[in-house]
């Protein structure tokens, strides 16, 4: 049931996404606006339209969250894997179950490090060309 469910899901958000369904959603809007003025512009009228579109929302929802919730995990284990199979840190590792503050505090403890590596590349480059090796690779180019 799990796999005809996600088959399902991907083709209809595939579907769902492509330009021509835009144009197909287009058409239907414009055919219900120009049958306005037959109907009288009624009630019955707008009913049509609001629970169409109403159904189709609902609908479309489900399917969608679906398709976002199994692609994040994929992206995650994908992550993950490039994590576990790298010299990066495995503490890394599934912080998608962090608390938001636990989030807040190691992307500050990654920036904190981002810095400190910018900092040590910058001292490296004015060394570099304080001794003049910059003009050694530029001649070599």
């Amino acid at each position: 049931m799990d796999r005809l469910f996600a088959l399902f899901a991907n083709k209809t958000a595939h579907v769902a996404g492509s330009p021509l369904t835009f144009l197909v959603c287009v058409a239907v809007v414009v055919a219900w606006a120009v049958a306005g003025p037959f109907f009288g512009f009624s009630e019955t009228w707008q009913l049509v339209i609001n629970t169409g579109t109403t159904i189709v929302t609902f609908l479309m929802v489900f399917l969608i969250q679906n398709t976002q919730n199994r692609d994040g995990v994929a992206l995650q284990t994908k992550l993950d894997e490039l994590i576990r199979s790298s010299n990066a840190q495995n503490e890394f590792m599934g912080i998608e179950k962090l608390t938001d503050h636990e989030l807040t505090a190691l992307h500050e403890k990654c920036e904190a490090a981002a810095r400190s590596n910018q900092a040590t590349l910058d001292r490296t480059r004015a060394e570099r060309r304080r001794r003049g090796h910059d003009g050694e690779a530029a001649a070599k180019s």
